[in-house]
């Protein structure tokens, strides 16, 4: 599965979910860490819990390895490692605290409309 078959998925389970400001950023120049990051928030630790579950549960439905999956316990800030994609999945607050879009401000962000029509050939 490449890259962008992966974050369409994530970016999917996070829109399921209500997820507020799903942002997917390209990080495949920027970073050796990941392709892209996807980063947004849920305005509860019950609905941060419930995003976080989707995107693993996608994944697996997909038969893609969650490499490992962080934060659960709080739900505060859960980080999912799907490889290729990092997710970061913020409570409100945590967001705006880390501001990771500003801390990775060099990558390019793609409109989350785009990002949910990426394909298999894409």
């Amino acid at each position: 599965m490449n890259s962008k078959e992966l974050i369409k998925i994530a970016a999917e389970a996070c829109d399921n979910k209500k997820a507020d400001n799903i942002v997917v950023m390209d990080m495949e120049n920027v970073s050796l860490i990941a392709d892209y990051f996807l980063i947004c928030h849920g305005n509860t630790e019950r609905q941060v819990e419930a995003i976080a579950r989707e995107v693993k549960e996608k994944a697996e439905e997909n038969e893609i390895e969650v490499k490992r999956m962080e934060g659960l316990d709080q739900s505060r800030w859960i980080l999912i490692d799907l490889d290729d994609v990092i997710c970061h999945i913020f409570h409100k607050e945590e967001r705006s605290y880390y501001n990771l879009e500003r801390l990775w401000g060099d990558a390019p962000v793609l409109p989350l409309d785009q990002v949910l029509t990426f394909s298999k050939e894409g």
